[in-house]
């Protein structure tokens, strides 16, 4: 009994520690720019945790219970996604801030002035004038519109985001969840519910993580404009490099893109 405490024990503290990766920290921080709730970030953290957990426990139960080999392309492959996620994220991020620079820049025909204003979860400044029906832009030709439009049949966008990060997160680091727990717990039923503890742990751990990432943006976007933009400015930015920088190592140095690839989970 007291073996089992400590499993539980350790797997749900390795969970909170996993939550803490850079490309997960990266990845939520992305998200989390946007938010202007504490609760909302958090919420936000626990679907990436829901989402990672699925994924870990799916594909690791089957290396587990079914001796699934995960072939080397297979495995840079999934460590790839993750980098082209961040890449994706982090366009959508700067996007925002470009057009917003670009509006500064421009010099106006009329006379007007800028203002913040919210389409969905995008928020952005823009020059307008007092005339009904001149706003600055279209309503759909914000950067993150045309998603907006695709899921909104759906009605559960902002539900779906984070948790299809999460997903794509768990590819990366299942196989190595699985070889961390094989030499120390040697029964298949326990090393699967190490994974589920495990995946708890990281629900818990995100949770906690993106709620303290979202502060600076919640109190820097009502005080300090500037910050705010330049803080969502940095994470798109931090994410579409670091997603780059996967890319480059997945591909061209573990050498996905040529004939001898090599793949360590980890």
């Amino acid at each position: 009994m007291l073996a089992f405490y400590s499993i539980v024990a350790i797997g749900f503290w390795l969970g909170m520690q996993h939550a803490t990766n850079a490309d997960h920290v990266i990845a939520v921080t992305t998200i989390v720019s946007r938010q202007r709730s504490i609760k909302h970030a958090a919420l936000i953290g626990a679907l990436w945790g829901v989402g990672h957990t699925i994924t870990i426990f799916l594909v690791g139960a089957a290396i587990i219970l079914f001796g699934l080999k995960i072939p080397t392309r297979v495995g840079l492959t999934m460590e790839l996604s993750v980098g082209l996620m961040l890449i994706l994220l982090g366009i959508l991020n700067l996007s925002g801030i470009l057009r917003w620079l670009t509006e500064k820049w421009t010099p106006s025909q009329k006379p007007a002035h800028s203002h913040a204003h919210v389409h969905g979860d995008y928020i952005h400044s823009h020059s307008h004038a007092h005339t009904p029906e001149i706003h600055g832009h279209a309503e759909d030709a914000t950067p993150v519109s045309w998603m907006d439009r695709s899921f909104a049949k759906l009605g559960l966008y902002h539900i779906l985001r984070p948790l299809a990060v999460g997903l794509v997160h768990g590819l990366a680091g299942s196989a190595a969840a699985v070889l961390l727990l094989v030499p120390v717990i040697h029964t298949p039923i326990a090393q699967v519910a190490y994974l589920l503890v495990f995946g708890i742990g990281t629900i818990a751990g995100m949770m906690l993580l993106t709620a303290v990432i979202a502060m600076p943006f919640k109190f820097s976007y009502s005080r300090f404009t500037r910050l705010n933009r330049g803080l969502g400015l940095a994470s798109g930015a931090i994410s579409l490099c670091f997603g780059l920088f996967i890319v480059y190592q997945m591909g061209i140095v573990n050498g996905l893109f040529t004939h001898n690839p090599t793949w360590v989970p980890n």
